[in-house]
């Protein structure tokens, strides 16, 4: 079984155009993630992306990059075709490390797929963690889920749930749990992901992984084994992540 730790990076952006070339600390962006996940000592790191400038700045590091296509609807489509370029066998796991994220910590990433690997079962896993303010509860861009006793998840929403119906649990501390965007994925599942129709669930929630669940996909979950920082969805994001670097406490 291959391990392959993938980097989706497209070069648009509403809000911070070309973001994986935005300079952070003499890199790239997206070099600053490569970096990250070939700290993982694990499997082959490929960056997958559609655009020419994002390829050649990976290739000229010494990087393995793919070129893929430019009318993917999703990250996880990109991911798909990529593995399948890769000619990676149905039992291979994916994992699917974001291009904005140069502060993920590598205990993480490991953790993701030792987590797929120790669930045969399960065609997905992803982290968690752990939160207790009612405010993260209530924003609608901080998922939630929740899950059964053997870690299983029963469902993702960008609602609160559970819901705290006579407010009695508002000072429970750490009562629900805030998705993490990390994943490990099997190559089948990935290959069943752009064959089967966007799900009703994937729709009203906009959530990709009700996908996966509403085709009866198992998708696994545990905390977060350390905290993690925010991506760069900002210039003011972007602006912290160049401090923590200048810095060198990251």
């Amino acid at each position: 079984m291959t391990t392959v730790i993938m980097i989706p990076a497209r070069y648009g952006s509403s809000r911070l155009p070309g973001k994986p070339l935005l300079d952070i600390a003499g890199l790239p962006m997206i070099l600053r993630v490569v970096e990250v996940a070939r700290r993982v000592g694990m499997g082959q790191v490929v960056v997958a992306t559609d655009d020419q400038r994002i390829h050649d700045v990976v290739a000229q590091a010494g990087h393995s990059v793919v070129m893929t296509s430019a009318d993917h609807p999703s990250g996880t489509d990109r991911l798909q075709e990529a593995a399948s370029l890769l000619s990676l066998a149905p039992d291979d796991i994916v994992i699917n490390l974001q291009g904005d994220e140069p502060l993920m910590p590598v205990d993480n990433i490991l953790q993701v797929a030792q987590l797929l690997e120790a669930n045969p079962e399960a065609a997905v896993a992803t982290l968690f963690e752990l939160v207790s303010d009612i405010a993260v509860v209530q924003n609608p861009n901080a998922v939630k889920m929740v899950q059964d006793d053997a870690g299983r998840v029963l469902y993702f929403s960008r609602a609160p749930i559970p819901f705290d119906r006579d407010k009695t649990h508002q000072e429970t501390p750490q009562l629900w749990k805030r998705h993490i965007g990390l994943y490990a994925y099997r190559k089948s599942a990935l290959d069943g992901f752009v064959q089967w129709p966007e799900a009703p669930l994937e729709q009203i929630e906009r959530l990709e992984q009700l996908r996966f669940m509403q085709h009866g996909k198992m998708i696994v979950a545990a905390p977060a084994t350390r905290a993690v920082p925010a991506g760069v969805d900002t210039a003011a994001d972007l602006a912290a992540v160049r401090q923590c670097f200048q810095q060198e406490d990251c």
